[in-house]
């Protein structure tokens, strides 16, 4: 059965056929980074980024050489390509080699010129991940990757924002991260194929997905625009500008959900609907777009990638960052270090 799964999963576009020896089995456990593999990047010349990191550092207890401190004006969208060299200079002076991920503490500035800050942060800024007009851009060599290490298997440290508009929107998604640790929920994906043709443009991918995941955890595959009073949302991925009611559902700890559209990552104010809705109902997770990316599904998230890993216990970050195959121009905000079908580590048992 679980073969068959993979069979389908190859099928709907998660791993290539000439991967298929690189692809462990579905029940494999996957390994989980842990606080030692993040460092937590404040910005000091925002009040607000101190706060949500001192309060991260104690919930994760984050080591404090891996609290890295910066200092550059805030709220703001933009931040140009020479301040980020600058910035970026500094910081691979003083993050400590084993770490693999990082974690910022604000939501603006969110762009580096054209690419997203967690990109730009993730591999460095590089024209390549932007692009004028409808145009592919630049891949994540961490895509569908099974290694459990990114910086030391790519040169690439993941990057997420857990952060909030306010203090008590950041503490809230940390603590809902926290919770969902080795909790094993029992909860559904939903996959919807909207009425907007061009902002479903993934969901070409969902009918095989579902089909091959269903096998074992409860996955809906819907033509619709929306869910309503879902008590047991663990996933859920569609595409409108804006996704109503979506405060009506239960979001378990440790959620994922985003909506495929141009500007949900824009920060600043937008005619769409932003991805920190999706965190102020109650998820842990969401991603969006920074610049307009057009329709190409490789810019946002494949659920099938992104359950694959997840359900097998890897992190938010490690699942979320796997299952984008070209992120240069989407941020990824949520509580990285959540990892609800990881299992506890066993006591002296080594990473």
């Amino acid at each position: 059965m679980l073969n068959l799964a993979l069979i389908a999963l190859l099928a709907s576009g998660v791993c290539s056929r000439a991967g298929l020896a690189a692809i462990s089995p579905l029940y494999q456990p996957s390994p989980a980074l842990e606080a030692a593999d993040l460092a937590v990047i404040v910005n000091d010349a925002d009040p607000l980024s101190r706060r949500i990191g001192e309060y991260y550092q104690v919930k994760r207890r984050i080591p404090a050489d891996q609290i890295i401190h910066v200092s550059f004006a805030p709220n703001r969208p933009v931040m140009s390509k020479q301040e980020f060299t600058a910035l970026k200079q500094k910081l691979d002076q003083r993050t400590p080699e084993a770490v693999q991920a990082y974690a910022i503490t604000w939501l603006q500035p969110f762009r580096v010129e054209c690419m997203s800050i967690t990109t730009a942060l993730a591999a460095g800024f590089d024209s390549s991940f932007c692009a004028k007009g409808c145009q592919q851009t630049r891949g994540n060599p961490y895509y569908a990757s099974e290694t459990d290490r990114p910086f030391k298997a790519h040169g690439w440290r993941p990057t997420m924002a857990v952060a909030g508009a306010t203090f008590e929107e950041a503490k809230r998604l940390i603590d809902t991260g926290v919770a969902a640790d080795y909790s094993q929920p029992k909860g559904a994906a939903y996959l919807l194929k909207t009425s907007d043709k061009a902002r479903s443009s993934r969901a070409v991918l969902f009918p095989e997905i579902a089909k091959g995941l269903s096998q074992f955890w409860p996955v809906y595959y819907l033509e619709q625009d929306y869910i309503a009073g879902r008590q047991d949302v663990m996933f859920y991925f569609t595409g409108l500008t804006k996704v109503p009611h979506i405060a009506d559902n239960r979001y378990l700890p440790g959620a994922v959900a985003d909506h495929l559209t141009s500007s949900g990552g824009v920060m600043s104010g937008s005619d769409q609907m932003n991805i920190q809705e999706w965190l102020r109902a109650g998820a842990t997770g969401s991603y969006g777009a920074v610049v307009e990316p057009c329709n190409f599904p490789a810019k946002f998230s494949n659920p099938g990638v992104l359950m694959y890993f997840y359900l097998r216990g890897s992190s938010l970050i490690e699942a979320y960052w796997k299952s984008v195959a070209q992120p240069g121009q989407g941020i990824f905000v949520g509580e990285p270090l959540a990892k609800p079908f990881a299992y506890p580590p066993r006591v002296g048992a080594e990473h």
